[in-house]
């Protein structure tokens, strides 16, 4: 009994050793590329080559770096810090690979003004990029700052496949009351407040398609959604 104790603790540590040596061994050897992975659905707004940066600083190539010497966390908070990533995770494979899967922010409206930059689905600010633009409506007007109201109703623009087609730029004015402006049409909605919104998609939607069906689209200058379940539309 007592030497079957002896054999296991013998055959336990010998596995602890030779684990630790293969483990030390395995974090001595060098870096053997690097895989970026894009997450998100978007077209990349920010290049392999400004990752690969984030990643890799001071080094000429990837297989001079030591996997022992990776701080991870450092790497996946330099990606954080940059305005288009909204999410990173930084890892390392068995046989040396430096992984990274990075969800980049997602744009729902551009604002052009003083400053021109896009609000991203979560409400916040973010940058125009030097390798995409993406195709969302113009947001015009008065609010340059906050954007809580308007979010909720940009993401049920994008959502909705008509309303996303037709709406090419939002107005905003200094009441609040919002205008649209629509491809191929000449003539404004008047949405009013980002309220009831989805109540007011149907009425505009009921109304397009009738107003298209008897060729009366082009003889309307303005459509106003402000009157509950009546559309209001005056011709020119």
């Amino acid at each position: 009994m007592r030497w079957t104790f002896i054999k296991l603790l013998l055959a336990l540590t010998l596995t602890g050793v030779l684990f630790g040596f293969s483990q030390k061994r395995n974090n001595a050897r060098n870096l053997t590329e690097v895989s970026v992975e894009f997450t998100d659905n978007n077209d990349p707004f920010i290049t392999l080559t400004a990752v690969n940066k984030l990643l890799i600083q001071n080094n000429d190539t990837v297989t001079s770096i030591a996997k022992e010497t990776l701080v991870l966390k450092e790497m996946e908070f330099r990606l954080l810090q940059n305005p288009m990533v909204r999410e990173a995770q930084v890892f390392v494979t068995i046989d040396g690979t430096l992984g990274a899967t990075i969800e980049q922010r997602n744009p729902i409206a551009r604002v052009t003004g003083t400053v021109n930059f896009y609000i991203d689905e979560d409400g916040k600010k973010m940058p125009l990029s030097s390798v995409y633009s993406a195709r969302v409506p113009l947001l015009t007007g008065y609010s340059e700052s906050d954007f809580t109201e308007l979010t909720s109703l940009l993401l049920q623009l994008r959502n909705d496949d008509f309303m996303n087609q037709v709406v090419t730029g939002i107005h905003q004015r200094k009441d609040g009351k919002l205008l649209f402006a629509l491809r191929k049409q000449n003539f404004k909605v008047m949405f009013g407040k980002p309220e009831n919104i989805q109540k007011k998609f149907q009425n505009f939607k009921a109304f397009y398609q009738k107003a298209q069906k008897d060729t009366l689209l082009s003889a309307y200058r303005l459509v106003d959604l402000q009157f509950g379940s009546q559309v209001v539309a005056t011709k020119r």
